[in-house]
C-alpha cells in the first residue's frame, strides 16, 4: 500500500447524516472486530505462523469467516481459482567480479524481482539506453538494445514501460540476466514483479548501486555475478463471497478486504483489520431495515492479494459485462489500525495529481468518507490509486471506487505527526510484511474510528448511492487509460 501523503485541510466540521433506521456505526463495536482479530492470530499460530495463501493459516481463515457469515444468516459463497505461484528458496547474489569485486546485500541493496526466473549467470554488462538524468526509457524499445552482445547481462533503469516489458526485450536480444536499477530520487532497490515467470535471472538493485555499476558499465571490462533462485507453478485460493438478502440486485456496493498474509507474519494489521471490521459490519448489517438496505451489499474477502491483486483481479474478470454494470460502487478496505498511521481515504476527486484518475463518482465516495470524520473532528489524509490495493480491477473497468487505509512501510511526516501524535520520520507501520505483524501491533484507538466510518459509509451507500451514480449503475470507463504504478505489493514498472 501508498503511504499517504500530507495532511489536507478539513472543510468545517458537520454532523454526518442522519441514517433512516438503526445507526450501524454504533451497532458494531470494537470488540466485535478484536474478537476476530483474535481468531485470525491464533490461526496464524497454530498454522506456521502466517495466513499466506498455499498454507494452512490461509484455509483456516476461509472456514473461520464463511462458518461467522453463516451463523450471521448469510449464504456465503467460496469461489476458487488457481494462480501462478512464486517464492524464493534461497538469498539470491549480485556481485560484481570485474574489474574489481564487490558483494551487494540482498534487501538493502537489491531485490529478486518477483517472477524472476532461476539460475546462476556470470558475464559482461552492457548498458541499455541508460538516461543521462531524470527517468528515461531504458529497455522500453527494441532499438535499444542495437549492437547488444547474447550472452551478456542488460544493464537497465527503472523508467516509463513496465519491467515485463523491458526484460521481454531484454531476453529477445539475447541477455542472460536482467539488471534494472532504481530511477533517481527513489530510495532503496526496486520491489518489482515481471508478472510472470521469467526465463532468465532478473533482479533490482537501488538507485545508487545501479549508477555506480553504469559508470562502470560505460569505462568497459565490467561483468557481475547474478544468482536467482525461486520456485514457481500453480497454486489454488479462495474468494469469499456474501449478499446481504436485502437490497436492489440491479445496484450492488462491493465492501472488500483482503483476508491473506505475507508469508512471513500473521498478517494482523495487513490485513486482519480490513477483513475483520467487514466481517464485524456483515454481522450486524442485517440489523438494518429494508429502508436502510435499498441496495444489495456483497462482502467480499479477497485472496492472494499479497501475491498480485490476484483475488479480487480473477472476481472481476470472471463477471460479465451485464454483472459489471450492476456494480454501483468498491468500497476497498486495507491496514486499518497502523501503529504510527493516518487516517488516509482514497483520492477520489483526483485533487492531488497523483496516480491513476478514478472514475467518475470516485469523489463523492471520497467525501463522504471526509465529510463523516469532519462531523467528528478526526484529521484525515489522502491517498493515491496507484494500484497497491483490491479496488484496482474495479478502477481498471470503471467502476467507481474508494476507501481508507492507515498506511505502510511509508514514513509518517512532521505535519502527520502533529496532526496524528506518533513519531515523524518512521514507517507507518515498522511490523509491514514482518513476523511482528501481531495484535499489538495495531492502534485500537485508530481502528477504533475506522471502523465506524467502515460502517457507517456502508449504511450510507446500502440506502442510496445517489451522489455516486444516480441509483441507477450506467456503463462507465475510466477517465484516463488504467496504467498502475502497483500491482499489490509489487512494483510494475
Amino acid at each position: 500500500m501508498r503511504a499517504a501523503s500530507a495532511s489536507q485541510a478539513l472543510p468545517p466540521p458537520a454532523a454526518p447524516a442522519p441514517q433512516a433506521g438503526p445507526d450501524l456505526a454504533a451497532l458494531v463495536t470494537l470488540k466485535d472486530v478484536q474478537r476476530h482479530l483474535a481468531a485470525f492470530q491464533e490461526i496464524a499460530d497454530y498454522n506456521g505462523g502466517n495466513r499466506a495463501v498455499g498454507g494452512q493459516g490461509f484455509g483456516v481463515s476461509v472456514r473461520y469467516v464463511v462458518g461467522r457469515l453463516k451463523k450471521a444468516g448469510f449464504k456465503p459463497t467460496v469461489q476458487r481459482f488457481t494462480f501462478p505461484y512464486w517464492r524464493e528458496r534461497s538469498d539470491p547474489q549480485l556481485a560484481r567480479v570485474a574489474p574489481s569485486k564487490a558483494s551487494y546485500k540482498v534487501g538493502t541493496d537489491f531485490l529478486t524481482f518477483a517472477y524472476s526466473g532461476a539460475g546462476t549467470v556470470t558475464a559482461p554488462v552492457q548498458a541499455v539506453d541508460l538516461p543521462a538524468s531524470g527517468e528515461g526509457t531504458s529497455g522500453c524499445e527494441s532499438g535499444d538494445f542495437a549492437g547488444f552482445r547474447k550472452g551478456s547481462i542488460a544493464l537497465m533503469q527503472r523508467g516509463t514501460c513496465a519491467f515485463a516489458t523491458k526484460v521481454a526485450k531484454a531476453r529477445a536480444a539475447g541477455a542472460a540476466a536482467a539488471v534494472i536499477y532504481n530511477k533517481p530520487g527513489e530510495k532503496g532497490p526496486v520491489n518489482g514483479t515481471v508478472e510472470k515467470v521469467a526465463p532468465i535471472p532478473v533482479v533490482g538493485p537501488s538507485y545508487r548501486v545501479g549508477s555506480e555499476l553504469a559508470k562502470a558499465a560505460k569505462k568497459g571490462g565490467l561483468s557481475l555475478r547474478v544468482r536467482t533462485d525461486a520456485v514457481h507453478g500453480k497454486r489454488s485460493a479462495s474468494n469469499v463471497i456474501a449478499d446481504t438478502r436485502r437490497g436492489r440486485a440491479g445496484n450492488v456496493v462491493v465492501a472488500g478486504a483482503h483476508l491473506d498474509s505475507v508469508p512471513a507474519g500473521p498478517g494482523i494489521n495487513d490485513n486482519a483489520t480490513g477483513a475483520a471490521a467487514l466481517l464485524a459490519v456483515a454481522e450486524k448489517i442485517g440489523k438494518l431495515g429494508a429502508k436502510d438496505v435499498r441496495n444489495r451489499v456483497r462482502f467480499a474477502w479477497w485472496g492472494a492479494e499479497e501475491e498480485g491483486l490476484v483475488g479480487s483481479t480473477h472476481y472481476v474478470k470472471s463477471l460479465g459485462a451485464a454483472a459489471r454494470g450492476r456494480i454501483a460502487l468498491d468500497l476497498n478496505f486495507d491496514m486499518l489500525g497502523s501503529p504510527n498511521g493516518t487516517r488516509a481515504v482514497y483520492d477520489g476527486d483526483h485533487s492531488a495529481r497523483l496516480g491513476t484518475v478514478p472514475p467518475a463518482g470516485s469523489g463523492a465516495i471520497e467525501k463522504t468518507f471526509r465529510d463523516y470524520f469532519a462531523g467528528r473532528r478526526l484529521p484525515v489524509t489522502q491517498t493515491p490509486f496507484d494500484g497497491r490495493s483490491d479496488y484496482g480491477p474495479f478502477v481498471a473497468k470503471g467502476i467507481p471506487s474508494g476507501g481508507i487505509e492507515t498506511g505502510a512501510e511509508g514514513v509518517k511526516t512532521a505535519a502527520e505527526a502533529k496532526a496524528y501524535g506518533g513519531k515523524a520520520g518512521k514507517a507507518y507501520d515498522p511490523c509491514y510484511h514482518a513476523k511482528c505483524d501481531r495484535m499489538r501491533n495495531v492502534d485500537l484507538k485508530l481502528l477504533d474510528t475506522n471502523v465506524d466510518a467502515v460502517a457507517y459509509v456502508t449504511q450510507r451507500f446500502a440506502a442510496s448511492t445517489l451522489p455516486v451514480n444516480g441509483e441507477a449503475r450506467v456503463a462507465a470507463m475510466p477517465a484516463a487509460p488504467y496504467l498502475p504504478e502497483w500491482q499489490g505489493p509489487y512494483l510494475v514498472r
